[in-house]
């Protein structure tokens, strides 16, 4: 049939197939990880040269280097104020739901071991003074090898503005980095073949490790969390769309294909890549795309927010700690700045919520034992929330600096007559011919 040629229908249906294989199979379930583990990979193979060549070339065609200044600064306060919404939504939610009140934990007696691990990593987990200093790269092959985004985004910036200056001289070198990068996005057509087989190996791993069974514990705080990213969606993504002038939910079905692949594999990486062509194919500029996409894995983690917020709150509820509206603004307010140096650490999400409690004294930080049985299964959550804020992100700061093609951005999302086509790796409703004869990222 040919509805089950779409990427999202494969990816909704090895969904499936992975939840069904970790709940009557989770021993053969587990074995599946390598899929997951491979799939996320190959992207990562493929994501730093896309953002070194994307940022660089966006930039470096720059006709005035005050439009990067001005990009940047824009992009930081959508960050910005998009991380901050998210956690008063988040606040909000909590003190409205209580999802720890009645559990009454007693903080001495719950097992800190099963933390350890991370609790020990907040010794290692950066301020935000280090965590500036470390953007600037000292070796940049390094940076490369030890996958540094924002390092090589720092690289790229100088570089782009450098090839800038250079003028004339500098065509030679571009022509290259554009042809090696449109090899580059064939690989991730390949790549991106695989996403079904990624999601199956991710989602039967996830049911087959933790069982169903771990939810019902203490499933109120995963519900909050899933309400909270559906408010903020709301709210956010619908007011972008109605100041920008577009329809939130038409664009949502444009990036689809991105959404399910990124609840399926628990990664915002794992689309970054075709997500960033995609929305340079609907009239994003590559300059705003090349630093907002990039930028927002660090700097707009919404969904991430909303689950510090939730679950620093929960923990506070479920061991009796009474929080005053002052504490919990002063929780948010030590979010804001613990997120930011979050980026590349393993475990992340409890490193930071650890380094927010830790630094708090009041909270005991031996509570994240409470979310161990359902930190898993509110990463799709984390995950999707990340995504589309920042593809909103795009194109919020694209109409906002006046650079966003509106003709034909409205084009595709009424009509789909330029989507990206993830299989061929062509632009949609051409003909065959056409296709071979002019692929993604071509010029006419």
């Amino acid at each position: 049939m040919r509805l089950f040629k779409h990427l999202y229908v494969q990816v909704i249906l090895a969904v499936v197939a992975g939840g069904l294989l970790g709940f009557f199979a989770p021993s053969f379930a587990i074995s599946l990880k390598p899929l997951s583990d491979v799939f996320i990979n190959m992207i990562r193979m493929v994501l730093l040269p896309v953002i070194f060549g994307t940022v660089v070339l966006g930039i470096a065609r720059m006709e005035n280097m005050r439009e990067l200044g001005r990009v940047g600064i824009k992009s930081l306060v959508y960050f910005e104020v998009s991380s901050t919404l998210a956690l008063l939504v988040g606040m909000t939610v909590v003190n409205i739901v209580h999802p720890g009140d009645g559990i009454h934990a007693n903080p001495h007696s719950l097992n800190a071991d099963a933390v350890k691990q991370y609790t020990a990593a907040v010794e290692s987990h950066t301020g935000i003074v280090d965590f500036l200093v470390g953007v600037v790269p000292s070796n940049v092959v390094e940076s490369f090898a030890r996958g540094n985004i924002l390092q090589i985004l720092f690289f790229s910036l100088l570089l782009g503005v450098a090839l800038a200056q250079v003028g004339d001289a500098s065509k030679p070198f571009m022509n290259t980095l554009h042809s090696f990068l449109e090899a580059v996005f064939r690989i991730v057509n390949m790549v991106m073949r695989f996403a079904p087989l990624g999601a199956l190996g991710a989602v039967a791993f996830t049911i087959g490790r933790y069982g169903v069974g771990s939810l019902m514990s203490i499933g109120l705080v995963l519900v909050c969390v899933y309400i909270t990213c559906l408010l903020f969606a709301v709210l956010s993504f619908g007011l972008i769309g109605r100041l920008v002038g577009f329809s939130s939910l038409r664009f949502l079905n444009f990036i689809k294909d991105e959404i399910l692949t990124v609840f399926g594999t628990c990664s915002s990486e794992s689309v970054l890549p075709q997500l960033m062509r995609k929305l340079e194919m609907a009239g994003v500029p590559s300059s705003v795309v090349g630093l907002v996409l990039p930028g927002g894995l660090t700097f707009n983690a919404c969904g991430s927010a909303i689950y510090f917020t939730v679950g620093a709150l929960f923990i506070a509820q479920a061991t009796d700690v009474p929080l005053t509206f002052v504490d919990q603004l002063t929780v948010l307010g030590v979010l804001l700045l613990t997120s930011k140096g979050s980026a590349g650490v393993a475990g992340a999400g409890f490193v930071t919520l650890a380094a927010t409690l830790g630094a708090l004294h009041k909270i005991p930080v031996s509570g994240l034992v409470l979310l161990l049985g359902v930190d898993r299964f509110m990463a799709e959550a984390r995950s999707v929330t990340n995504t589309i804020s920042n593809a909103f992100g795009a194109v919020a700061v694209a109409a906002w600096e006046g650079v966003l093609d509106r003709k034909k951005f409205l084009k595709v999302l009424r009509d789909g007559s330029e989507i990206v086509n993830e299989h061929t790796g062509t632009v949609g409703n051409q003909s065959d011919g056409d296709r071979r004869a002019n692929p993604i990222g071509s010029h006419p």
